[in-house]
């Protein structure tokens, strides 16, 4: 077992979308929505996720990369208005070990005819196992994704 250690940090993204902040709002609220951006990765298999999007409800999922590793991304819905921000704390672990715990911002404001998002993370990041960067890379990774959602449905309509 490493040293236990706890190191805190802070960053915050932002991204614009060419959607309305309904549409973005909803990318994060509705599951099936969610699911494109959020599950869909290269070399990733969802074996669980489950979504209760309202104040106190619960987001979990289980992920299995190629090689075995698992991750689990464990969150409570905190605080949410309707097309204008979702405060929500999650843990996560890897295969089996807590590597952080965190509170999460995501804010939408309209910015023209798209959305400028805004999405603040505190983390708590345990015993050497996660860091700041790691996370800045998987949510950069992650928001990526989320803009080629909106592009993948346009090509679609």
């Amino acid at each position: 077992m490493s040293e236990r250690s706890v190191v805190h940090d802070t960053f915050t993204m932002e991204r614009r979308y060419d959607v309305p902040p309904e549409r973005v709002f909803a990318a994060w609220a509705d599951k099936a929505l969610k699911t494109r951006w959020f599950c869909d990765h290269p070399g990733l298999t969802m074996e669980e996720f489950t979504m209760d999007f309202r104040v106190g409800g619960r987001e979990y999922n289980r992920g299995r990369w190629e090689g075995g590793m698992v991750h689990t991304f464990d969150g409570v819905y905190r605080d949410i208005v309707e097309n204008e921000r979702i405060i929500y704390t999650y843990a996560m672990t890897v295969n089996g070990e807590r590597i952080s715990a965190s509170v999460a911002t995501v804010s939408f404001s309209a910015n023209g005819d798209g959305t400028l998002m805004t999405f603040t993370e505190q983390g708590a990041f345990l015993d050497g196992l996660d860091n700041v960067e790691q996370r800045k890379e998987g949510t950069a990774a992650l928001l990526d994704n989320l803009g080629a959602s909106f592009e993948k449905s346009a090509d679609t309509a």
